[in-house]
Protein backbone atom coordinates (compact mmCIF):
# COMPACT_ATOMS: atom_id res chain seq x y z
CA UNK A 1 0.00 0.00 0.00
CA UNK A 2 1.50 3.42 -0.61
CA UNK A 3 1.44 6.42 1.58
CA UNK A 4 -1.44 9.29 0.74
CA UNK A 5 -0.15 10.93 -2.15
CA UNK A 6 -0.46 14.45 -0.33
CA UNK A 7 2.34 13.14 2.19
CA UNK A 8 4.58 11.80 -0.63
CA UNK A 9 4.61 15.89 -1.75
CA UNK A 10 4.88 16.91 1.39
CA UNK A 11 8.19 15.26 2.39
CA UNK A 12 9.83 16.02 -1.45
CA UNK A 13 9.04 19.60 -1.26
CA UNK A 14 10.54 19.81 2.42
CA UNK A 15 13.55 17.86 1.26
CA UNK A 16 13.69 20.13 -1.61
CA UNK A 17 13.50 23.34 0.30
CA UNK A 18 17.81 22.75 1.17
CA UNK A 19 19.22 19.49 1.72
CA UNK A 20 18.70 17.76 4.99
CA UNK A 21 20.93 15.09 7.23
CA UNK A 22 19.66 12.08 7.00
CA UNK A 23 18.99 11.36 10.37
CA UNK A 24 16.70 14.79 10.76
CA UNK A 25 14.97 12.94 7.83
CA UNK A 26 14.79 9.74 9.49
CA UNK A 27 13.59 11.27 12.62
CA UNK A 28 10.56 13.34 11.19
CA UNK A 29 9.61 11.03 8.30
CA UNK A 30 9.84 7.69 9.61
CA UNK A 31 7.28 5.23 10.57
CA UNK A 32 7.13 1.98 11.40
CA UNK A 33 3.38 1.54 10.41
CA UNK A 34 3.29 -0.64 7.08
CA UNK A 35 0.44 1.21 5.63
CA UNK A 36 1.76 4.54 5.69
CA UNK A 37 5.53 4.26 4.32
CA UNK A 38 6.11 7.86 3.50
CA UNK A 39 9.93 7.82 3.30
CA UNK A 40 9.99 4.46 1.60
CA UNK A 41 7.29 5.80 -1.26
CA UNK A 42 9.41 8.64 -2.12
CA UNK A 43 13.09 6.55 -2.49
CA UNK A 44 11.55 3.87 -4.20
CA UNK A 45 10.14 6.35 -6.76
CA UNK A 46 13.19 8.03 -6.86
CA UNK A 47 12.23 11.13 -5.70
CA UNK A 48 14.80 12.09 -3.16
CA UNK A 49 18.69 10.75 -3.25
CA UNK A 50 20.77 9.65 -0.45
CA UNK A 51 24.60 11.11 -0.36
CA UNK A 52 27.79 11.09 1.60
CA UNK A 53 29.03 14.27 1.78
CA UNK A 54 32.48 15.06 3.34
CA UNK A 55 32.26 16.98 6.41
CA UNK A 56 28.28 16.52 6.54
CA UNK A 57 27.29 13.01 6.67
CA UNK A 58 24.49 11.36 4.92
CA UNK A 59 22.48 13.67 3.03
CA UNK A 60 19.13 13.22 1.43
CA UNK A 61 18.02 16.13 -1.65
CA UNK A 62 15.27 15.96 -3.85
CA UNK A 63 16.37 14.11 -7.45
CA UNK A 64 14.96 15.52 -10.55
CA UNK A 65 12.29 12.91 -10.72
CA UNK A 66 11.12 14.61 -6.96
CA UNK A 67 11.41 18.57 -9.05
CA UNK A 68 9.12 16.78 -11.91
CA UNK A 69 6.82 15.30 -9.33
CA UNK A 70 6.65 19.11 -7.30
CA UNK A 71 6.34 20.87 -10.69
CA UNK A 72 3.57 18.16 -11.95
CA UNK A 73 1.38 18.93 -8.99
CA UNK A 74 1.85 22.56 -8.71
CA UNK A 75 4.38 22.73 -5.49
CA UNK A 76 7.91 23.39 -7.14
CA UNK A 77 9.38 26.19 -4.70
CA UNK A 78 11.40 28.90 -6.03
CA UNK A 79 14.45 27.10 -4.41
CA UNK A 80 14.06 24.02 -5.82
Amino acid sequence: MNAPESLVLDLVEWVAQKPRPLDDVMEAWRTSCPRLPVWEDAVDRGFVTRETEPGRGRMVRVSDAGRAFLRANGRLTESA
